[in-house]
């Protein structure tokens, strides 16, 4: 099976660094009845004593609310959810088309489960966005940019 590459919308928020950040600030989205595909958790590496969290999907008014009310909105970041069947090599043939296409990334999150390979990747436009759709397809099926 091919790569599928979509857009998406995390939703994020930086808040202190401390026990039970994280699970204070996905609490209302839960309680409204989110199933999150993305949840990410990380200190801040430029600011002491903070850290960010990213959460995907957030749809309808109900769940918006909810993760607006635990200080979650809408990041900025350009961010492209990869899936599909993992072979060896997949993350680093990704990678390299990127590279190979002159697109610079912000992150890159990925991850097997069983046959399965997820990755979100975070840019720096929309552009490179839009750019980097069609060469991680390409890479993902040729090995290539």
């Amino acid at each position: 099976m091919p790569v599928n590459v979509k857009k998406i919308v995390l939703w994020r928020t930086e808040v202190d660094n401390k026990p039970g950040a994280l699970a204070s600030t996905i609490e209302p989205s839960a309680k409204a009845g989110a199933d999150f595909q993305v949840v990410m958790g990380y200190r801040h590496p430029s600011a002491p004593g903070r850290a960010a969290i990213e959460v995907f999907p957030v749809k309808g008014k109900r769940l918006a609310n909810a993760a607006g009310a635990a200080g979650l909105s809408a990041a900025s970041i350009p961010a492209l959810l990869v899936e599909g069947d993992n072979k060896p090599g997949l993350g680093y043939q990704i990678a390299q088309g990127l590279a190979a296409s002159g697109i610079n990334i912000a992150f890159f999150v990925g991850q097997v489960i069983g046959r399965k390979f997820s990755a979100v990747i975070g840019f720096e436009t929309e552009d490179d966005a839009k750019m980097a759709a069609p060469a991680i397809k390409k890479a993902a099926r040729t090995g290539k940019a």
